[in-house]
């Protein structure tokens, strides 16, 4: 996962409040469930010390656009607010959280955070009929869902028996012009899919209109595709079987990325480009050498490293900051190891404790070894 967009959050002056909250609103009462449980967020916040630019910028932003609607298709939501009440940190949970939680502390606790983010698979779904499309860009970090809509010529759009000499003609017409819009629509997925790292492109809608995508997409993307025939483009459409078909692919994805990385961090290992520990990793975030930091949920809240004036001077125990000719301040170990990762442009991922061998609660997967690195 790329944590760029963590970036806002590190920058801030703490403490910081880190919430998060079931935002559900499927019920003739939701508006008043969710006041009751953003009532009792902001008073939990207050009861630890935050003041009450903190909590009304809370309160502010889980009440805001929850009024049914597509803002209501929200299940959980979390929040990190800076102590001047910035929201540095809005994002989407996966689904309503296990347990909600709101903590006021000197560092934002992120982990559980990363561990329920909805899905960051970077993706484009289209849904097309004849004339054009609507496409949505979703899953990028640092950058809000985008929908755009790309309309073609809707002049002899259907094919109809017209009889005589010009039926033929009609025919063709009404076939090159569904072409045409089809191309149209693929020439801006082809835009996007060269500028952004897409991992698939989704798409439903009319059947033909399908099928024309498909055969114009150019090679170089043409495998990202996936089709499905639930969903159409009219006004009323149900989009429910788009939106679960999505989630199901990011889930897909997101199985395999840690896969991918266990797998690298276990067959690395041989070559010197992965460490296991917490003071393997912190050793190799410190030379910048960490591409993906492998975080478990077995990181306790009470870890803890050594941080100094900057978020790579860090270490397991004094000696590490004296030898770098710095005191250190005691953090929490997620807090810090996190910060590191997006001061570094390292990828992170959150996985089950059982995916590590040797019960390890951190490993990494290197950008290059040396000397110094551990075998």
């Amino acid at each position: 996962m790329d944590v760029s967009f963590l970036e806002p959050v590190f920058a801030a002056a703490g403490p910081y409040a880190t919430v998060c909250a079931d935002v559900t609103h499927t019920t003739e009462s939701a508006d008043a469930e969710l006041e009751l449980r953003v009532r009792a967020l902001t008073g939990q916040l207050t009861e630890q010390g935050a003041p009450e630019v903190v909590t009304e910028a809370v309160r502010a932003r889980l009440l805001e656009g929850n009024e049914g609607g597509e803002a209501g298709t929200l299940k959980g939501r979390a929040l990190v607010v800076a102590a001047d009440g910035s929201v540095v940190l809005d994002e989407a949970l996966a689904d309503r959280p296990a347990r909600e939680s709101a903590a006021w502390s000197p560092h934002p606790d992120l982990v559980p955070v990363l561990q329920q983010l909805a899905g960051r698979v970077p993706h484009v779904v289209v849904v097309a009929d004849r004339v054009g499309a609507d496409i949505t860009t979703a899953g990028l970090p640092s950058r809000p869902d985008q929908e755009q809509q790309v309309e073609g010529d809707d002049f002899h759009m259907r094919k109809v028996k017209v009889g005589g000499w010009a039926h033929n003609t009609y025919m063709h017409t009404a076939e090159n012009q569904w072409e045409e819009n089809a191309g149209r629509v693929a020439d801006e997925v082809d835009s996007l899919t060269r500028r952004l790292p897409i991992r698939f492109v989704l798409v439903a809608g009319d059947v033909r209109a399908r099928q024309i995508f498909g055969d114009t997409a150019p090679a170089a993307w043409s495998d990202l595709v996936v089709s499905m025939e639930e969903g159409g483009r009219a006004a009323g459409a149900d989009r429910e079987p788009i939106q679960r078909r999505t989630a199901e692919l990011i889930a897909e994805h997101e199985a395999r990325d840690i896969a991918d990385v266990v797998e690298k961090v276990q067959g690395a290992a041989a070559h010197g480009l992965s460490v296991t520990g917490t003071a393997a990793v912190v050793e190799a975030l410190r030379k910048g050498q960490v591409e993906t930091l492998v975080v478990t949920d077995a990181l306790g809240d009470d870890a803890t490293l050594l941080v100094g004036g900057s978020p790579l001077e860090l270490g397991v125990k004094q000696q590490d900051m004296d030898a770098l000719g710095t005191h250190g301040e005691v953090r929490p170990a997620g807090s810090a190891l996190l910060a590191a990762a997006v001061a570094s442009a390292a990828g992170v991922l959150v996985v089950p404790a059982a995916a590590l061998p040797g019960d390890e609660p951190v490993a990494a997967v290197l950008r290059y070894t040396d000397a110094s690195t551990p075998s």
